[in-house]
């Protein structure tokens, strides 16, 4: 008698719909102004752990358009200049695309080396944009108050990345 084999059929709605509703409320309750022992709630840029996850998982025309759409939302919703968080998110999306041969199975210190240097080079860039934009220099411990949480994001985007990464064994 011949067994099924169970293959875990792991489509756009799981790896890409269900994490950006999930950061679309979690960057909605972490904007609250809700404070404990009187500081506020940390802001990290959620959509940066897609944005890293993303492309090591399967790349795909669907996840810059997602993160494109997380990060106008992210915009709208904290008042930040458009297009602020989506040219950010794209940015990490494209350095892990560009260095995706040389990092997709290495071990969590590589990838999280690779996390430090993108995200850093995500809020120089913002900082840069903001400081051209408006003219004054953003406050930097407000830059490094909002790096912090995000660069401590990253067992979520490494969770994404081996949770998803053998998902369907119909890409391999």
């Amino acid at each position: 008698m011949r067994t099924r084999s169970a293959v875990r059929v792991v489509g756009p709605l799981h790896w890409v719909i269900y994490p950006s509703l999930i950061c679309m409320a979690i960057t909605v309750i972490l904007g609250t102004p809700v404070r404990i022992f009187t500081l506020p709630l940390p802001e990290p840029v959620i959509p940066l752990c897609l944005a890293f996850a993303w492309p090591l998982i399967r790349p795909s025309m669907l996840g810059p358009l997602m993160l494109l759409l997380l990060g106008v939302f992210v915009d709208l919703y904290h008042n930040a200049p458009l297009g602020l968080t989506s040219v950010a998110a794209l940015g990490v999306y494209g350095g892990v695309l560009a260095a995706r041969p040389i990092i997709v199975g290495q071990e969590p210190r590589v990838l999280f080396a690779w996390w430090m240097g993108l995200i850093t080079v995500a809020f120089l860039f913002d900082y840069l944009f903001m400081m051209l934009q408006t003219q004054v220099a953003p406050s930097i411990i407000a830059v490094i108050l909002q790096f912090l949480p995000t660069a401590m994001l990253f067992p979520v985007a490494y969770w994404l990345y081996q949770r998803f990464d053998d998902g369907d064994v119909r890409f391999r």
